[in-house]
């Protein structure tokens, strides 16, 4: 699937079945993709995430934040997180991802990878506290990095290259029935900050 194509259709659904996934493609023009890359490195309250696995705590390389409309708890990988109040630049990107896509949001879980060498694993984000089917808006800053998809039940695959500057959003019931991973690659040096935009029920 060739994705640098003139003109991306961004009403595509890149996924089979049982689930919507479009992507818009760059969102900002280069310069401005820069300018909130280094803004969002600078002063986003970064912090490592923190995971309990079969009763163990794991520290990630990878770093992330929580931000949204007021004090939303988040819990994930058995550990809760409190949003942060939002700053001027998030509060610009998510003005401008609902403008382009309809939908609204009320936070957003940033993650910061240093290099290609931190990815994240197989998982769907399917926690009570999300809006059952509601879109998940995802923008990419920084390095390019493939994203891809599996199927729950008959392991099919998709991937995508995200790019600087660049907007993905899954819908419907791509969480129920599909699992997402950013893969690990020794080939890429450069750091990537990706925003989640997402809808607190609770």
């Amino acid at each position: 699937m060739d994705l640098f194509e003139n003109g991306i259709d961004t009403t595509k659904n890149w996924l089979p079945k049982d689930g919507t996934v479009n992507y818009y493609g760059k969102l900002f023009a280069r310069q401005q993709a820069d300018i909130y890359f280094e803004k969002l490195l600078n002063t986003i309250e970064w912090r490592n995430d923190e995971a309990i696995i079969f009763g163990k705590k794991i520290i990630t390389k990878r770093k992330v934040a929580w931000y949204g409309d007021k004090p939303f708890e988040y819990t994930y990988s058995n550990t809760t997180k409190f949003a942060l109040p939002w700053t001027r630049e998030l509060l610009e990107l998510k003005t401008a991802i609902e403008k382009e896509t309809g939908e609204t949001f009320n936070s957003c879980l940033l993650n910061l990878y240093h290099n290609g060498e931190e990815g994240m694993a197989w998982h769907s984000d399917g926690e009570t506290d999300l809006k059952k089917n509601g879109a998940i808006g995802s923008l990419t800053f920084g390095a390019e990095r493939k994203f891809a998809f599996k199927h729950k039940q008959t392991s099919e695959k998709i991937e995508l290259i995200l790019e600087h500057g660049s907007l993905l959003v899954m819908k419907d019931t791509t969480q129920t029935f599909w699992l997402h991973r950013l893969p690990p690659t020794k080939r890429i040096t450069q750091p990537r900050v990706n925003l989640t935009f997402r809808t607190i029920t609770r």
